[in-house]
């Protein structure tokens, strides 16, 4: 009897591979087309998450950057009893001795002060606009910049002038240099405007005037309310130290110091956070669209059962049926990340246009947000090509 000799061994090319495993595709198109949207949103979200944050973040930091850290401001604090403690008269000038500071300037909130734009405006009308007395070498501290005119100088602070915050000016009705305004029942000549402060919220909003007219006017009794310290920028942390015993070494638990750029570095603390929050809502669309993906591929297969039991009568192993709807939802998968990653990458340009940032997209989140697609289309898939390729050839035909 003679012998009979095995079947050969059954390949597949890598070449029909691709377009077997996209039969199913080509012909239910909105349904894989909606396969596709939902990972696509999933990845759109963690990419523009992502790119929106990096985006507002470098911002951020340039404006750290920009502004400097080193600026630390000195205020007046509260005794055990809950009692405002005023700083000393001679606060910035001991603070000055410190080793480790540049430059300081002193500040006095004077209460009571209404500043109007003419004296015709009636005193109930309140401009909520507040009036403070300074240094002149306020502007070098800060470092800050004029929009119009000049700044306090030794001579001009001794005499009515003022210089408007950048608020304060628009809503005065941005009065030029050389202009009048209406000053605690004075008048005063604007001599300069500032830019924005950002470090300084009290400076925008007030108008602001020298000591020693302020001396004379309006009874100004020598407390500063702030002191600003320009530190060098390696000993900003240990100066911030010694601020307090240098300002009032008898009661230094009643000083106030603080550093204004740490409410920057906080609002990054604040991105960080809300950026995990949406990554989270962002792998949760994920998953759902993974899952979408797993529902349309078992229903895929049942409905070619037919199909199936025919590639196995005609010699296709399971391996190349498990291969067919392996790859069919990873190309849903792989097509909805790169649909994802245009999206996001174009909601973050979009944005950063809009807010005139530096648009950035990192390139590792693309490549994890491309990876994740990649892993829930094989995670997806792996049920229903498994099912698949379990069918025996007259189960799967009894179908048809």
């Amino acid at each position: 009897m003679p012998e009979i000799s095995p079947p050969p061994y059954s390949r597949l090319r890598a070449a029909d591979l691709l377009p077997l495993a996209t039969v199913g595709l080509r012909t239910r198109r909105l349904r894989a087309a909606l396969s596709v949207l939902g990972i696509a949103i999933g990845i759109a979200a963690i990419v523009a998450v992502l790119g929106v944050t990096r985006s507002s973040q470098s911002d951020l930091l340039a404006q750290i950057d920009r502004l400097g850290t080193n600026l630390l401001t000195v205020a007046q604090g509260q005794s055990p009893t809950g009692d405002p403690v005023e700083l000393p008269p001679a606060a910035a000038a001991t603070i000055a001795r410190t080793p480790g500071v540049l430059h300081t300037a002193a500040t006095a909130t004077l209460g009571g002060m209404q500043l109007y734009r003419t004296d015709q405006i009636p005193v109930y009308r309140t401009s909520g606009l507040g009036v403070l007395a300074c240094d002149a070498n306020l502007l070098s501290t800060m470092d800050a910049r004029l929009a119009s005119g000049t700044f306090l100088t030794e001579a001009t602070q001794r005499y009515p002038t003022a210089v408007l915050g950048s608020d304060a000016a628009q809503q005065l009705g941005m009065p030029n240099p050389g202009s009048r305004i209406w000053l605690g029942h004075h008048w005063f000549l604007v001599v300069g405007v500032l830019q924005r402060v950002d470090l300084a919220p009290e400076i925008n909003e007030a108008a602001l005037i020298g000591f020693p007219v302020a001396s004379q006017l309006f009874r100004y009794e020598g407390h500063p309310t702030r002191v600003y310290v320009r530190t060098q920028t390696e000993q900003t942390a240990t100066v911030a130290g010694m601020l307090a015993p240098a300002t009032n070494p008898v009661h230094p638990e009643t000083v106030a110091v603080s550093r204004p750029s740490d409410a920057l570095t906080a609002r990054l603390a604040v991105a960080n956070s809300t950026t995990t929050l949406l990554l989270g809502l962002g792998a949760v669309a994920l998953l759902v669209g993974g899952i979408g993906i797993g529902n349309v591929m078992v229903i895929s297969v049942l409905e070619r059962r037919g199909e199936i039991g025919l590639r196995r009568a005609l010699g296709a192993a399971r391996r190349h049926v498990a291969a067919q709807f392996l790859i069919e939802s990873l190309v849903l998968a792989v097509g909805g990340g790169a649909a994802g990653v245009l999206l996001g990458a174009a909601i973050t340009y979009l944005l950063a246009w809009f807010r005139h940032w530096q648009a950035l997209v990192p390139g590792t989140a693309v490549g994890a947000a491309l990876a994740a697609a990649i892993l829930i289309g094989a995670a997806a898939g792996l049920y229903p090509a498994t099912r698949a390729a379990r069918l025996s050839p007259t189960e799967a035909l009894r179908t048809v």
